[in-house]
């Protein structure tokens, strides 16, 4: 039976354009549709669809859209009852959705309704023998399994980060409008606003372009013989407001703190990068007073490019696990980085260059 794919997505919170997640679902979408010879529709909900549609119309697909108030802010019913119209309209045995938030927790009801199965967190699709594979990672990125199904309609939810983004000539799209009438008790629920955290307490920043990594060493005693953590936590906020970097940290550091030891205060688990812990996908990856052991590396498979800050010569990034590696003092590092960052002598993406001028005679390749 020749398949059909419909491509889900919502619009973003400024009401124009879709989440980044998207436009690399779609790209992944589009990839798909040409390997398996089949058509392409997408479907798009919120209170204005018309600016989002007209991103794909030089993709020479079909496009349905739910529009409207009532779609303008994640709702799990009228979310649901937006997505079961598209999907019965469409007719489509597989759905292509991008993982945000807002998919994340009515997809999974929306494939119940349709009598379909669902995936998530798939990151690729192939074609083997003929049939449609889809791959997610379990357990940290250490094992990859290979999904196939014979039910349909087949609910395929991708994880971001794992294609590019499409772009392509925008234009005045065709919509086709489908009406979906609320009843009252599907607006029970309110949208009440946003409350984030102020930017220098918010340290993950998924869409950052260089993750930055503390490791134990911040925390351990300095040339003087005494520790400097107020210097260390100073340092390290004022380079990541600076930059725009995300902080990650080591198991070694994260861990402090239940060992009753005296840790960097913004610093849990959620940073933890590596085996047990997240396993980011920004473009540039900094490592400072990490010793690059392999259980920690394993978590920057997906990093481009790796370089690290460390006084030991032989530490674990010199084996081969990083790009660059600094032998220099991070505390150094960061204070002259940050200095040349508040005078906006170095951008961002340069970072490395001006820690070279630090210790250029301590550059590894």
């Amino acid at each position: 039976m020749a398949e059909s794919i419909l491509f889900l997505a919502h619009v973003d919170e400024s009401g124009k354009t879709l989440p980044k997640a998207a436009y690399e679902a779609f790209s992944a979408a589009v990839d798909l549709a040409h390997r398996l010879g089949a058509t392409l529709t997408v479907g798009i909900v919120g209170e204005g669809v018309r600016e989002a549609a007209n991103t794909f119309s030089g993709a020479g697909v079909r496009i349905l859209g739910v529009a409207g108030p009532d779609f303008a802010h994640p709702r799990y019913r009228s979310d649901a009852a937006a997505l079961e119209a598209i999907c019965r309209e469409a007719a489509a045995s597989i759905v292509i959705a991008p993982a945000t938030s807002r998919f994340l927790r009515v997809m999974a009801g929306v494939a119940e309704r349709l009598k379909g199965q669902i995936d998530t967190h798939i990151t690729s699709f192939d074609i083997v023998d003929g049939m449609l594979s889809a791959k997610r990672w379990f357990y940290r990125q250490r094992l990859e399994a290979v999904i196939q199904r014979a039910g349909r309609p087949w609910f395929l939810v991708m994880d971001c980060g794992c294609q590019d983004a499409w772009s392509g000539a925008q234009g005045t799209a065709k919509i086709e409008m489908i009406e979906v009438a609320l009843p009252e008790n599907c607006r029970r629920t309110v949208y009440a606003g946003v409350r984030t955290p102020n930017i220098d307490a918010q340290t993950i920043r998924p869409d950052a372009k260089l993750l930055f990594v503390a490791g134990a060493g911040w925390c351990k005693k300095q040339p003087d013989g005494q520790t400097h953590l107020r210097e260390a936590e100073s340092i390290i906020l004022q380079f990541l407001e600076e930059s725009g970097a995300s902080l990650g940290g080591s198991k070694s550091l994260v861990d402090q703190s239940g060992e009753n030891q005296a840790v960097l205060g913004f610093m849990t688990h959620l940073n933890q990068v590596g085996q047990t812990g997240s396993t980011p996908r920004h473009p540039k990856g900094l490592s400072m007073c990490c010793h690059g052991e392999e259980p920690h590396v394993v978590g920057w498979r997906f990093i481009s490019e790796r370089r690290a800050v460390n006084l030991d010569p032989n530490c674990g990034w010199a084996r081969g696990k990083a790009d660059v590696l600094y032998v220099a003092d991070a505390f150094q590092v960061i204070a002259k980085l940050n200095s040349l960052l508040a005078a906006k002598a170095v951008r961002t993406e340069e970072w490395c260059e001006a820690s070279h001028e630090l210790n250029p005679a301590g550059c590894q390749q």
